[in-house]
């Protein structure tokens, strides 16, 4: 993720196309620049962080930041549309990755890595409380972010039931679930990966048409998301290539 510093550049980054994920904005003034700065980021759902000015200061040392810095990502972020259009381009079902606040970019990378290994077709995140593709997701992604298309959206549940429109079947991820290898998983498919520790949030949950789970065998009860996402993933494709 790069930083974009001072008013006009961030006014010029926010007047592109190119995607944002979060900006930082010094708490104080809100006259000229800084108000359309503030209007633009607000119509385009930016999300906004207010800092204090020393907290810039310290951040940026030496540069000139006016009280404003735009974090921007390394790859552009797609329509969620897109990823449904990419699985009819191919003539296949859809199988999208759907992760519930991510925050690990070690474990989106990884997850986009497996996501082309076994040719899923792309992969939603949230605008908030999770990781975007920044360049440490970048590197943990092997290149994989280049060829995975991510889909940020402003909310997991919203999409989910306009999915289930689109007649695919909402799978969450949970040790409530029954176990994965009993499970059809054919067909139209959407799989939720919950938090690093937190796992799936009450209403996503609730929005799952059906919950799986990876059997455990020893003393610690769950895996690493990227890891879970992984196995998830290639259970899927092996059903589908039977």
């Amino acid at each position: 993720m790069s930083e974009i510093i001072g008013r006009q550049p961030v006014l010029e980054v926010l007047k592109s196309q190119q995607s944002i994920n979060k900006l930082l904005l010094a708490k104080g003034e809100r006259k000229g620049t800084i108000f359309e700065i503030l209007k633009l980021a607000k119509e385009k759902r930016v999300p906004i962080q207010q800092v204090e000015k020393k907290y810039l200061d310290k951040m940026f040392p030496g540069k000139n930041h006016q009280g404003v810095v735009a974090y921007v990502s390394v790859t552009d972020y797609v329509d969620w549309q897109d990823l449904l259009a990419r699985a009819r381009e191919r003539k296949e079902e859809p199988l999208l990755v759907i992760l519930d606040e991510i925050e690990d970019p070690h474990n989106l990378g990884a997850i986009l890595r497996t996501v082309d290994a076994v040719g899923a077709h792309g992969v939603i995140i949230p605008k908030r409380r999770a990781v975007g593709l920044t360049e440490g997701v970048a590197k943990a992604s092997a290149g994989a972010v280049n060829y995975v298309p991510v889909a940020r959206v402003a909310n997991i549940a919203q999409i989910l039931e306009a999915l289930k429109k689109e007649g695919l079947w909402i799978v969450g991820t949970s040790l409530k679930g029954e176990n994965l290898y009993k499970q059809n998983l054919q067909g139209p498919l959407a799989i939720v990966i919950g938090n690093e520790s937190k796992g799936l949030s009450r209403l996503v949950e609730e929005k799952c048409d059906f919950l799986i789970s990876i059997p455990m065998q020893g003393e610690i009860n769950s895996l690493n998301a990227s890891v879970a996402t992984g196995i998830v993933l290639y259970e899927i494709l092996r059903q589908r290539m039977v």
